[in-house]
């Protein structure tokens, strides 16, 4: 989603983990522009400013104007970062040129909405199995996300990719029969507990065929002795 957003960025010669070092004393990231079909170039940006794209709603598929200072002004997304889990804080950025004009693929988050009548009525599970599908589209026709209604979903059935509205000329690369969510049926404890007991019943039930036969043949042989007296 193309947006005015603007980040300025300042060219850098020298490269290497000794740079990347006083860069980040200095409160920059290193990052490379590439793309487009021209040179990729070596910049330093605020990587304040690039959490913040991050963290918006369009996320990663934010498209922005990377400014670097005497080169050049152009459209870019962040496609790569590598993030500090320690200090939270971005160590890397790889930015990539847009051509507003060409289609581009990328991925889309999905999101559900609404209660499944599976759940509600006949105590199924709902479980999300996909939450994001690749597409490819015109830049500006990117969507912030997917959202899918999954109220009238009963145990067994599914949404799946193909059934996705996509946006303008915009065609889904994703496989089209993958699932995105599906109710199934959910077996409780008292469930199995109950089908435990059933199947535990059936040797119970066989016992006294057992007894019975039993007391038949010590029947035969007792007529058997009063045979022989006789």
């Amino acid at each position: 989603m193309k947006t005015d957003i603007t980040i300025a960025a300042e060219r850098r010669d020298s490269r290497g983990k000794n740079e990347a070092r006083r860069l980040r004393a200095r409160g920059l990231a290193p990052a490379v522009v590439y793309g487009a079909g021209k040179e990729p170039i070596a910049v330093s940006v605020n990587p304040v400013e690039v959490s913040r794209i991050l963290r918006s709603s369009t996320g990663h598929n934010t498209i922005f104007n990377i400014h670097v200072k005497g080169v050049e002004t152009t459209p870019a997304m962040i496609v790569e970062w590598q993030h500090d889990p320690i200090k939270s804080r971005l160590l890397h950025i790889d930015l990539k040129r847009i051509d507003l004009t060409k289609r581009l693929t990328v991925k889309v988050p999905v999101h559900v909405t609404g209660d499944p009548a599976g759940v509600k009525i006949q105590g199924g599970l709902l479980e999300l199995i996909v939450r994001e599908v690749e597409i490819e589209c015109l830049p500006d026709e990117i969507p912030e996300a997917f959202t899918v209604d999954v109220s009238p979903l009963m145990i067994g059935q599914s949404i799946r990719a193909s059934e996705l509205q996509m946006p303008g000329s915009a065609k889904l690369v994703s496989a089209p029969e993958a699932v995105i969510a599906h109710v199934i049926a959910l077996r409780t404890s008292e469930t199995a507990a109950e089908a435990a007991a059933v199947e535990g019943a059936a040797p119970a039930a066989a016992e006294p065929e057992v007894i019975k036969k039993g007391k038949k043949e010590e029947e035969g042989a007792a007529e058997e002795k009063e045979k022989k007296k006789k």
